[in-house]
């Protein structure tokens, strides 16, 4: 049995790759594999039950003719003088023991095996995984967690706290930044790792081979102190580790050269291993990274007191707009300047679900355009799944269009599609500007820039997943039903650049949003030019 359950396990690793892609950045096609993984469970029962069943059949047959045998053998001749025993002998020699072969030959598995190689090429790859990991590690930054609140479940929100990392899972944290010349957040992952082995938790990894890889990073991390010490600690373990010795005089080398190279007075910063966790994550591409990630944890919002006195809340009827008369929007201000407004019940539930539904077969991953070549792209900086949605798809799609041109006063007819956004494990869209900052764009010689952002929450989010403005210091969370509304652009027409945005990391919770980028052909009328720039 153990040798048919090596097979299994082999035949799952290798059946052919998934053919989706990008699994990890849409929640909503990720539940899809949850119901997957419920149907596999019931398979792997039923081969088991099967296995025991056909183990109990061939136990009961092993346990009949050790008894026999027992008899028989004792005796031979005796036993084959009684004429039953020769019939019977003759009988299992030439159809029991044929019977039992074609039991043993049996493969209960094929059932097993038929069923997850049919959805085998639905799962999630390799690249699925490490863009998971690395959301994990997202997550950890952006909201200041360390890697034993993870590993124990301490998170916030509504959370089971039976979610845990095992040894064997922050091993392969570690691995995969390991593997991307990450080496900050290998040590957080790798220490992590072992302190669990140090409590006496089980694991595939040997604690040699975490040290292994935690005393390289260390090392890169310019910690050689601390690289030796652990170094020293893998020798204990298992002194005819290869690398180990090597790397452990090369470190000693490396730390006798710094020494003599300072003087003697800064002696003092040797003497004191520096300690995993205090090392500085280092600087990204992201100007306004620390701002953009404190405003995402609700720190450094500027929502004074101030402000918040002059921000209202109304009903809105769109300008005495026939359809908005008799049950007008609830307005309500979100910023002052730029003026940002949410709606309340922009959405019903039944809409949500049915544009929810209307996109899912089509999520794809989200792509930006390149601001250098203006082609579509993915991103490590977006992680969400979109669709794009017609009037023409379904009656609520085309009544949510009508809806947001009476709230806004702005036509949509040179609108973009209303796009419909899931975002994954850690899903986020870093700072960015809605508008094109091209001087010369072939993709707005039709319909213009996009003048104003029309986003529909389709969602509650648990922790997380905010959208905040870094330039002026705003935060606003996701509130199912609802719906914000900004400008882009200037009456000028020129871009607001106080209007970069980001939608952060969610921690905890599924989001679906959907917007409406409304352009600036045909508001003519609608919404004027000013008559100077930046008005």
């Amino acid at each position: 049995m153990r040798k048919l359950l090596s097979v299994v396990v082999w035949t799952l690793l290798c059946c052919s790759l998934s053919i989706q892609e990008d699994i990890f950045t849409s929640i909503g096609q990720m539940t899809d594999l949850i119901h997957t993984e419920k149907e596999l469970v019931q398979s792997l029962k039923e081969y088991i039950l099967a296995e025991e069943a056909k183990l109990a059949a061939v136990k009961s047959w092993a346990n009949k003719l050790d008894s026999l045998t027992r008899v028989s053998s004792s005796d031979p001749e005796g036993f084959l003088a009684h004429p039953v025993n020769a019939y019977k002998l003759m009988k299992r020699l030439h159809t029991e023991w044929s019977q039992l072969e074609s039991l043993v030959l049996q493969d209960p598995s094929e059932g097993f095996i038929s069923n997850i190689s049919t959805h085998r090429p639905f799962f999630p790859d390799q690249e699925d995984e490490k863009g998971a990991a690395k959301a994990l590690m997202r997550l950890q930054d952006t909201y200041q967690l360390d890697s034993e609140s993870f590993s124990r479940g301490k998170l916030p929100g509504r959370l089971h706290s039976n979610v845990l990392l095992t040894v064997d899972d922050c091993f392969d944290m570690g691995k995969t930044a390991y593997n991307d010349g990450d080496y900050y957040h290998s040590v957080l992952w790798m220490q992590q790792a072992l302190r669990q082995l140090d409590m006496g938790e089980d694991s595939v990894a040997s604690k040699a081979t975490v040290l292994d890889y935690l005393s390289y990073s260390v090392y890169q991390m310019g910690d050689l102190p601390r690289a030796i010490e652990l170094t020293l600690r893998l020798v204990a373990l298992d002194s005819g580790h290869q690398r180990a010795g090597a790397n452990l005089r090369y470190f000693e080398r490396l730390l006798s050269k710094q020494l003599t190279e300072v003087k003697q007075s800064e002696l003092t910063s040797f003497e004191e291993p520096i300690q995993i966790g205090t090392y500085a994550r280092p600087k990204d591409h992201l100007p306004e990274r620390e701002v953009y990630e404190a405003l995402c944890r609700g720190e450094g919002v500027q929502m004074t007191e101030k402000r918040r006195s002059g921000l209202f809340c109304r009903y809105h009827d769109g300008n005495r707009n026939p359809r908005l008369l008799l049950r007008p929007m609830m307005e309500e201000d979100e910023w002052d300047s730029p003026r940002i407004v949410r709606y309340l019940n922009a959405l019903s539930h039944d809409e949500i679900e049915t544009i929810k539904q209307l996109a899912k077969p089509n999520l794809a991953r989200a792509t930006v355009r390149d601001p250098k070549t203006g082609v579509l792209t993915t991103a490590n900086y977006r992680v969400s799944k979109s669709a794009w949605l017609e009037g023409e798809d379904d009656p609520v799609v085309a009544r949510v269009n009508q809806r947001i041109e009476d709230i806004t006063g702005l036509t949509v007819k040179t609108a973009e599609l209303l796009q419909v956004a899931n975002y994954g494990v850690g899903g986020q869209y870093e700072p960015h500007f809605d508008f094109s900052r091209r001087t010369f764009d072939s993709n707005l010689l039709v319909d213009g820039n996009r003048l104003a952002t029309y986003l529909n929450y389709m969602s509650d989010v648990e922790a997380g997943g905010a959208t905040v403005f870094p330039d002026f210091g705003a935060a606003i969370r996701p509130k199912k039903g609802t719906a914000v509304f900004w400008y882009n652009l200037f009456s000028s027409g020129e871009g607001d650049y106080r209007t970069r945005h980001a939608a952060c990391p969610v921690l905890v919770g599924n989001k679906w949003v959907s917007n409406k980028w409304i352009h600036e052909r045909g508001q003519e009328f609608r919404r004027p030019c000013g008559l100077t720039p930046g008005n």
